[in-house]
């Protein structure tokens, strides 16, 4: 009886962490998305700028190197676009620290996109 409870428990668990793993990164798309808001709203300031440039990168850069596994259970395809997408976030967020571009509104409109897809 012990067994079979602990193994449906386990079960349970298992089945619920890629929900879980979704609601973590909208969480995380949440947040670079509301930090580049704010960015966006005060473009004089440059900590604001800084911060929301900075988490953005480390979000790409975290989900990169987890697309770039191959035990990723995503599609090979999904994963590509994915890559693209977030090496065009990170090329994005250069041009702003360059001073070649100054606003956040492509990257809020893409990556509010990403979240919204994630189910």
């Amino acid at each position: 009886m012990y067994g079979a409870s602990y193994a449906e428990a386990y079960t349970e668990v298992l089945d619920d962490s890629p929900t879980l793993a979704r609601e973590r990164e909208r969480a995380a798309f949440d947040r670079a998305i509301a930090l580049m808001k704010e960015a966006e709203a005060a473009p004089a300031s440059a900590e604001l700028r800084q911060e929301a440039i900075s988490f953005l990168q480390r979000l790409w850069s975290m989900l990169i190197d987890d697309l770039a596994n191959p035990e990723n259970a995503l599609p090979a395809q999904l994963r590509a676009d994915l890559i693209s997408i977030g090496l065009w976030n990170l090329s994005q967020t250069d041009q702003i620290l360059r001073g070649d571009a100054t606003g956040f509104e492509a990257l809020i409109y893409v990556n509010t996109l990403i979240r919204d897809g994630l189910q």
